[in-house]
């Protein structure tokens, strides 16, 4: 989640076209268009495989302190607490942050090809490992803590924070479940005008559930299995329905930059920053900010950075801001960090790649995509769609994103184009069998029902 720094005010809104115009900031020409890639994972003590708590010896913030002085990270403060690190001037940087429970991620920088981001991605590792040797500590990439109670998962003093703690359970009764025990990967990609924007927000929610199944990596839930392979995508069903979900109005006619500046404005805020404090707007509308009507603060209107802050809370499948996310992942082993921006990019940022998947989604109904997006936590690739299992639609477009990876021709330094980071998926697609399944083999097999053993042979 997005660390909030003090910066300048900006002037006060004064108008939604203000609103719409920083969305259509983010139009870009193709050449360039970015890849961005963030990612999440669960610290533990690996003497007692306990989570990893702020303070103390190889908590949180001594992993923070480590990071800066060996890798010259900088640290962003919330009072005396450090929260996030940021990297400026570098190609290969991006920020550091804490999610709630203290789920480590990485936000990677904008970055030009996949090799990139899997070089980023690779170096963000080998530093937590060099760290961790020394504090005895190591990390999980899963969807959701696969041991730790609610109860028992400490949580990170970031103001923030607090108030959606506050909130969440009123809305929801998963909210604090997905704050503080799920992680996942999520890539960023660019468009070029609105009508590209419309066809590939289109396309990314019409395709979440089969991203969903494909990266199904959360099947367990206090030391047993949950019932589900994707835990975490259950989850988000009832976290807060006025702030997720599928979003059909992108599929209407007049879907453009006003139509999701006016589902926003109405979508309940959390929070306004403040010199440094935030204070609780929690169930007010962005709408009443801008109308001066906010009852924390009456008569004050919001800048750029107030709707910047609201954009980053709202949590739909595919989320819109100055580029589109892609948001149905589960985290993963370390192997698949890089195949989710491959299977996105592939599908993106090859015009007859775009064209095609677009074909094959069109016609799909409201109901349809509901219904997929429904089965899929529970079923993964099994889910049905018109009579046919995902697993099978799943082939087809992961083949169209090998296609355009293929014509994107970014080869690295030993003439290999991207494809080479698709082939985890492509083997999932064609086999079958997610990530969660083969998780739930090992529990039942190999680790004889001792979850323990997650930790030795999925750690980093």
């Amino acid at each position: 989640m997005s660390t909030r720094e003090d910066t300048p005010n900006s002037p006060p809104i004064e108008s939604r076209d203000a609103l719409v115009e920083t969305l259509e900031k983010g139009c870009k020409p193709p050449e360039d268009w970015r890849i961005g890639t963030e990612h999440e994972k669960f610290g533990f003590h690996t003497e007692d495989r306990t989570p990893l708590a702020y303070e103390g010896h190889g908590g949180i913030r001594m992993l923070l302190d480590e990071m800066v002085r060996r890798f010259g990270w900088e640290p962003i403060l919330e009072g005396d607490n450090v929260i996030a690190l940021k990297q400026k001037d570098c190609p290969l940087g991006g920020n550091i942050s804490l999610e709630p429970g203290g789920q480590f991620e990485l936000s990677g920088a904008p970055l030009e090809t996949v090799h990139q981001t899997c070089s980023e991605a690779n170096t963000h590792l080998a530093q937590v490992r060099e760290i961790g040797e020394d504090l005895k500590i190591a990390f999980l990439g899963l969807g959701f803590s696969p041991k730790w109670t609610l109860e028992e998962t400490p949580t990170m003093p970031k103001a923030r924070y607090g108030i959606m703690r506050s909130y969440m359970p009123r809305v929801g009764d998963h909210g604090l479940d997905m704050m503080h025990r799920t992680c996942t990967i999520q890539v960023n990609l660019d468009f070029a005008n609105e009508a590209d924007m419309v066809k590939k927000f289109r396309v990314g929610l019409a395709l979440q559930p089969i991203a969903t199944a494909l990266f199904a990596n959360s099947p367990f839930k206090e030391g047993k299995p949950n019932g589900f392979l994707s835990y975490r995508s259950e989850l988000w069903r009832d976290t807060d329905p006025n702030r997720t979900g599928m979003l059909p109005f992108v599929f209407e006619d007049g879907m453009s930059f006003e139509r999701y500046v006016d589902y926003a404005l109405d979508v309940p805020m959390y929070f306004v920053y403040r010199d440094g404090n935030y204070i609780d707007a929690s169930g007010h509308s962005f709408r009443d900010f801008l109308d001066g009507k906010l009852a924390a603060m009456p008569g004050e209107k919001p800048n750029i950075g107030d709707w910047a802050d609201h954009l980053t809370t709202i949590f739909p499948e595919v989320r819109l801001k100055q580029f589109l996310e892609m948001r149905g992942a589960d985290g993963g082993p370390w192997r698949r960090i890089c195949a989710l921006p491959a299977f996105w990019t592939g599908l993106y940022y090859d015009q007859a790649s775009l064209d095609e998947v677009w074909s094959l989604v069109s016609d799909w109904t409201a109901e349809e995509r509901q219904a997929m997006r429904d089965q899929v936590p529970a079923q993964g690739l099994k889910a049905m769609h018109r009579g046919t299992p995902l697993q099978s639609i799943a082939k087809d477009v992961v083949q169209i994103a090998h296609r355009g990876l293929v014509a994107r021709k970014r080869l690295d330094r030993l003439g290999q184009d991207e494809t080479q980071f698709l082939a985890t998926v492509e083997r999932t697609a064609e086999e079958g069998r997610t990530p969660a399944d083969e998780l739930l083999d090992d529990y039942s097999n190999k680790w004889n029902g001792d979850i323990e053993r997650i930790f030795a042979d999925y750690a980093c």
